[in-house]
């Protein structure tokens, strides 16, 4: 239930607590006759900022005249005022003609005509703006095909959707050398997030979907005061076997940070990738389940373990951005003894606790995973958490709520290579 209906932030509520002790203290000395004046904050009216200067601007002058209304003598003009007000002009669709003339020759007979112009995709009537504009408004803006086509409709242009559908999938095709070329920066060897998200696939024949999953892969080195430019590719499968991917990663070397996905621990194995393939555990992972605990039970030993995690986020939040020598040096002087502190504390604690009861599974999985949950500290290139590959979900998730499925497995691997580009330009801060 909270899952679906509650607060999405995992943040202590201390904040909180402290608003509601605080009421509770005035609600009793205002029932014992104790009047106090009590002035809430103001909140600050946030500052209008200018419009933008390349947005166009029409002049509209409202003038009076230069003759007095009083006594009918010419006035000097002294100054003038001026308001700004944003207005909306519907997108324009604007049909281009390509007119080709024909030359003949008189002497010899021969006809003569300049080449006709490429398209993006062949025989399709649709330019690179309009192309562009369709694959962004779907994959970035969360509008399905035929929702496209009924606003089309509305500027008086009749569009199917399976011709919207015709258009992306050539323009999939047409942008494969971008993702071969996106692939192969986005797994060279260094250091790799990944994570994946369900995506539900029309099953035709069973009247329901199917489960397929999406991949993310993300290359972000930024924290580390990198100046290469993040990344982020999706790979579709129509399952979850830990073979998709092993089959993804079976040219990656490096480090690779991920949840506790039985498929990814399969790449950690020794006898499988000599140790080419070093496992990064997630805190924000082992977290949450210590935090699930903290919210049904408001157990003091949960909320012991989220203060001290919470110590280290800060240690984090101090050296994101800095090079990767002077996060390796402030981890190694700040964040392991604390970490030391943190294992002691749950190691202590997981004596006293049931074996089956929720907050000892949840210190046993932060126990068994120690080395990799610490392996950051030691490399100041590595993250504490997972949250550079969750990032890119949340696009897919909004998604979801829109198109609800894709249309096949086709659909599925023109959706992972859409998503691929279009969070890569959203990660550079580029208009799609």
């Amino acid at each position: 239930r909270r899952m679906q209906f509650g607060r999405s932030s995992e943040k202590l509520s201390e904040a909180i607590e402290q608003i509601e002790f605080k009421l509770e203290e005035l609600k009793t000395s205002v029932s014992a006759g104790e009047s106090a004046a009590v002035s809430a904050p103001r909140t600050p009216r946030p500052a209008r900022k200018p419009f933008p200067a390349a947005f166009p601007r029409q002049i509209i002058t409202h003038d009076v005249g230069c003759t007095c209304p009083d006594c009918g003598r010419s006035m000097r003009r002294v100054g003038e005022d001026v308001a700004e007000m944003l207005e909306w002009i519907p997108g324009r669709l604007k049909v281009l003609r390509h007119l080709r003339a024909k030359y003949s020759c008189s002497s010899c007979q021969t006809l003569v005509q300049a080449p006709a112009p490429s398209r993006p995709i062949p025989r399709s009537f649709a330019g690179p703006g309009f192309i562009a504009h369709v694959l962004t408004s779907k994959f970035a803006d969360h509008i399905p095909l035929y929702r496209q086509s009924g606003i089309y409709a509305r500027e008086g242009l009749d569009i199917e959707r399976s011709t919207l559908e015709d258009i992306a999938a050539g323009a999939y095709r047409l942008m494969e050398p971008l993702l071969a070329a996106l692939a192969k920066s986005v797994l060279a060897p260094g250091k790799l997030h990944a994570d994946d998200t369900p995506l539900p696939v029309l099953s035709p024949g069973r009247g329901r979907t199917k489960t397929g999953r999406l991949w993310t892969y993300v290359r972000d080195d930024r924290p580390s005061g990198s100046t290469d430019p993040p990344a982020v590719l999706f790979r579709y499968s129509p399952d979850r076997k830990g073979e998709r991917p092993r089959e993804h990663l079976r040219y990656f070397r490096g480090a690779l940070q991920a949840d506790a996905y039985g498929g990814f621990r399969e790449l950690y194995r020794a006898d499988r990738a000599a140790g080419l393939i070093l496992e990064i555990a997630c805190w924000a992972h082992a977290r949450r389940g210590v935090y699930e605990v903290w919210i049904a039970q408001k157990s003091p030993i949960a909320q012991a373990i989220l203060e001290r995690i919470k110590v280290l986020y800060a240690i984090e939040d101090q050296v994101r951005g800095r090079p990767a020598l002077q996060r390796r040096s402030a981890r190694q002087a700040h964040s392991v003894p604390k970490l030391d502190e943190l294992k002691r504390y749950m190691e202590t604690a997981l004596s006293s606790l049931s074996k089956k009861c929720a907050l000892a599974k949840a210190s046993r999985y932060c126990l068994v995973r120690w080395p990799a949950l610490t392996r950051y500290t030691s490399d100041g290139s590595l993250e504490i958490d997972n949250s550079a590959a969750e990032r890119p979900l949340r696009t897919v998730a909004l998604g979801r709520h829109d198109f609800l499925f894709a249309g096949s497995d086709a659909g599925g691997e023109r959706a992972a290579g859409m998503y691929s580009l279009i969070g890569t330009c959203l990660l550079n801060g580029i208009d799609p």
